[in-house]
């Protein structure tokens, strides 16, 4: 065995990697709408405001339109109304309850606490609560902090008008986009579909697999919530239904023809790609292929499916009352709505968050109205902005926000400093602003240093103090990230665990009974049970999707949360594999493969359960050794493989030495490694520079006794609001 490797002295010096990964701009492209959007919605209301001779009223009506602009992230336009338009209305409430406890001292405090409350218990409903729940606090702040023009409704009628500036300029292009959104959804699925297919039998499937699943539920999300809307059935949205339906068989099918290890033939991703053109186009045609004749079961499946797509999508518009929603539409409003107030009022998350967000806020309003704190204001709002666990780590974010503020203050500087007051303001936020969406989208630090000297520029439209802006601004934020972080991060026991475990457990239960209904009592040819199976497969995905959602953001904490977090890498990607060859054997199975005996899918659907028991039980992962019997040439061995090197995976003792200790019992966290002489499952992490084994493929196997420690994947980052 050789020598450990010894860390250079850069290598030792260097920041770690959860501290770092947020100051990389992520790849993105630059919405160039956006970025006129907001130029325009920004620069108008201070021109005109100039023009009036009321500045101030411009810059108000522009601190409105900046929460326009930041909560358009949606693609359709009747969810772009909802974005722009329900935070609107909130923030109208936030600002006129602000106002009207202005200068009242300790009753101020109890209110901005109380509200605070409220806006964190409701950001667990959804996005656009969550950002309603935001901009409802903030525009409070601002209301309690900032003297504001009399009466009391003209703030909040003035920060309206520029949310409804932003929402005119959104819908400008409605009448000649109005379906543009969702088709582009729709057929942008289907090239992700075709990537998956090319890369069948190759090492990059796992990767173009998550890809589908997220443009999967895209789509579905834009449809359905559009479907949802509309009265009646009309002819583009169920061809759209439609044409969406028929991609699943397609895509269950691709599991079945990764298992043979070979690539498809070139023809059938061209086929789908081709397919794709024609959905966002809505070209019609003769729907014939020329596809080679299929050699297995699993190349019928995706034959079968394919052409069955391109029927669809190349035919006559369909019958609108004879389409399957397949995800079914969403329940009445008033049924939703009393399951929504429910899930507020009685979920635990949704009280440990909201009093997380009250304690910080009336911290911050207690130190402000005891210590003299110019622009006291600016404290509770970093909290704010910082204590959004569903934005992203607030560990990681609290450092980010320290950093892009001091990036953006140093931008401010010059402006302030270099720039005179007056008609100059125009072309200034003109150009600040179109910053705002072309680096949102690279990261919360890039987010913040835009932001920043817009909002210190317009602070100086209202209070004419110039550079003297900067100092306290950088310096209130730096408390506001301490209160975040001792008194919303490290004082609460939940942000030394993660929960990833917990929400895995669930995803392998509900694996468990997929399993089930694919192969046992509930598995059968009808209609229903097809659908069945279907919508148990498409959540598990977004379930397994959210998990790595929540393992991303877990790597940006700090250790031993980090740490502990990658642990669970190795078995979010078995779980994955398992559903996958779950897939992939029903779909032999209904295309000729003999069936599994019955008791054969029980033992496997009992390991599984006894995992999920395991995790729930434990943080620790510990190895078991499956004992699953069966017909090596069945259908259902690929699957037996996977549940086996899912139940294998344990925690390994680091070594010691000049890698550093390992604590009291050898062990340095939660690391997922496995121990085994079946197929190697050793997983690289997800940042490009390798791809897993896929399923029902055998590599190099891992000699017994040997220990791999895979590298924690990277935090892949992503636009934060």
């Amino acid at each position: 065995m050789g020598e450990p490797e010894v860390p250079s002295a850069a290598a030792r010096l260097s920041p770690p990697a959860w501290l770092t990964a947020g100051l990389r701009p992520q790849p993105a492209p630059i919405p160039w709408a956006a970025v006129a959007r907001a130029a325009v919605a920004l620069s108008v209301p201070v021109a005109v405001g100039l023009a009036l001779d009321r500045p101030d009223y411009g810059a108000i009506v522009a601190i409105g339109a900046l929460s326009g602009v930041i909560s358009d992230t949606a693609d359709a336009y009747r969810m772009r109304i909802l974005n722009i338009a329900v935070p609107q209305l909130f923030g109208a409430l936030g600002v006129t309850l602000g106002t009207l406890v202005f200068g009242q001292g300790w009753f101020a405090v109890g209110t901005l606490t109380l509200i605070a409350l409220v806006s964190g218990m409701i950001s667990s409903i959804g996005a656009v609560a969550s950002v309603s729940g935001l901009v409802l606090l903030i525009n409070a702040v601002l209301g309690a902090g900032l003297p504001l023009p009399d009466p009391w409704w003209k703030a909040p009628l003035l920060l309206t008008v520029g949310g409804l500036f932003v929402l005119v300029l959104t819908l400008l292009a409605w009448p000649l986009r109005a379906r543009a959104p969702e088709r582009i959804a729709v057929a942008g699925t289907y090239r992700a579909l075709a990537d998956l297919l090319e890369a069948a039998g190759g090492t990059e499937y796992d990767s173009r697999r998550q890809a589908v699943t997220r443009s999967l539920n895209q789509a579905y999300d834009l449809v359905l919530a559009r479907r949802a809307r509309d009265h009646g059935r009309s002819g583009p949205l169920v061809q759209l239904i439609a044409q969406l339906n028929v991609i699943i068989p397609l895509v269950e099918a691709a599991p079945a023809a990764h298992q043979h290890g070979r690539p498809l033939p070139a023809a059938i991703p061209a086929a789908v790609r081709d397919l794709a053109d024609a959905v966002e186009t809505g070209r019609k045609g003769d729907p014939a292929l020329e596809l080679p004749a299929p050699a297995s079961s699993s190349d019928r499946a995706v034959d079968l499916a394919l052409r069955h797509a391109a029927t669809v999508v190349r035919s006559a518009d369909p019958d609108p009352y004879n389409i399957d929603d397949r995800l079914g539409r969403p329940a009445a409003l008033g049924v939703r709505a009393r399951r929504t107030a429910r899930a507020v009022l009685f979920s635990e998350n949704s009280w440990r968050y909201g009093l997380r967000l009250a304690l910080c806020i009336g911290l911050a309003q207690t130190l402000v109205s005891v210590v003299p704190v110019q622009h006291s204001y600016w404290v509770a709002l970093s909290v704010t902005f910082v204590l959004k666990p569903d934005f992203g780590s607030v560990f990681s974010r609290a450092v980010l926000r320290a950093l892009g503020t001091a990036l953006g203050l140093v931008v401010a500087a010059v402006v302030l400093t270099a720039v005179p007051r007056g008609w100059w303001d125009v072309p200034v936020v003109l150009v600040l602003a179109a910053l705002i969406p072309a680096v949102s989208a690279k990261g919360y630090v890039f987010q913040t240093a835009a932001i920043t000297p817009v909002i210190l520029l317009l602070s100086d439209v209202l209070n004419h103090q110039g550079f003297s802006l900067v100092v306290p601004r950088f310096t209130d934020s730096l408390i506001g990230c301490g209160i975040a972080l001792i008194a919303g991060y490290l004082l609460w026991p939940e942000s030394w665990h993660t929960r990833i475990g917990d929400r895995l457990a669930d995803t392998v239960e509900d694996t468990a009974g997929y399993v089930r209904c694919a192969f046992g009592s509930e598995s059968g040819g009808t209609e229903a049970q097809q659908a069945e199976r279907v919508r148990r497969r498409r959540r598990l995905y977004r379930d397994l999707s959210v998990v790595r959602t929540e393992f991303q953001r877990a790597l940006t904490e700090p250790p031993p949360m980090g740490t502990r977090a990658a642990a669970w890498w190795p078995l979010l990607v078995s779980v994955e594999r398992i559903v996958d060859a779950t897939t992939a054997a029903r779909v032999r199975v209904n295309h000729g493969t003999p069936p599994p005996v019955p008791a054969e899918a029980a033992s496997i659907e009992r390991q599984l359960r006894e995992l999920a028991d395991g995790l729930r039980s434990s943080e620790v992962l510990v190895e078991v050794r499956a004992d699953l019997a069966g017909d090596e040439e069945g259908v259902l061995a690929p699957l037996r493989q996977e549940v086996t090197a899912a139940r294998a995976i344990a925690s390994p003792q680091r070594r010691t030495g000049l890698g550093g200790p390992t604590g009291p019992t050898g062990r340095s966290g939660l690391t997922g490694r496995s121990d085994r002489t079946g197929p190697s499952h050793r997983t690289d992490p997800p940042d490009g520079t390798g791809g897993p084994t896929p399923p029902g493929r055998t590599e190099d196997p891992t000699p017994p006794g040997r220990t791999e420690d895979p590298t924690p994947p990277d935090r892949p980052g992503g636009p934060t609001p």
